[in-house]
């Protein structure tokens, strides 16, 4: 129990930890966290991946989905989003998914961490934040896998371009775009 309370003075509330990184402060990793999770004191969240519970007034707070996606892969390197974000581009996009993308340089597939589903795209470059010219070129990319009137939306992508920042548009273009949306905008912007 000694070793068991040790181990639990590492743990900080609201933080994600792997597996390997427990190990450091236990020799019996398994046991302890097989324990702690009996306890509530550690939720399972994947293979591998715990989290510690923050208590707040309102209950427990889920973890942070920058922290989960940063352990999952252990780097910093990803950018995290949703086809929601389409939705403030103004240009007619109204549905909202129940979806969360990560542009990342590992993992390629679909993970459930803590009860949600990520979907992990490996990409050579994408930006470190959102950016409203990003978003226009990535809802190009993603066009044909959206539930919305293609035609419509693509009539309301044509005219957004000409109230956005060219130069950054094409440098988005250029660096993110599939050869669909390059040849769909290059005109536009030329």
């Amino acid at each position: 129990m000694k070793k068991l309370q040790e181990l639990k003075k590492h743990l900080k509330q609201g933080r994600v930890y792997r597996r390997a990184e427990l190990a450091q402060w236990t020799s019996a990793v398994d046991r302890h966290l097989a324990t702690l999770i009996d306890e509530g004191f550690l939720e399972k969240l994947s293979t591998g991946l715990y989290y510690v519970p923050k208590k707040t007034v309102f209950g427990v707070a889920p973890p942070d989905e920058e922290a989960v996606v940063r352990s999952f892969l252990k780097n910093d390197k990803f950018l995290l989003t949703s086809p929601n974000a389409y939705n403030s581009l103004g240009v007619g996009t109204t549905q909202l998914y129940n979806k969360r993308i990560v542009y990342n340089h590992k993992r390629h597939g679909e993970f459930q961490l803590g009860g949600r589903n990520y979907f992990f795209h490996a990409k050579h470059r994408f930006p470190k934040k959102l950016t409203q010219e990003f978003l226009l070129v990535d809802l190009l990319n993603n066009l044909d896998s959206l539930a919305e009137d293609k035609e419509e939306l693509l009539k309301n992508i044509l005219a957004k371009v000409t109230s956005m920042d060219a130069r950054h548009l094409k440098q988005s273009l250029n660096s993110y775009g599939s050869t669909k949306a390059k040849s769909l905008l290059a005109p536009v912007l030329h």
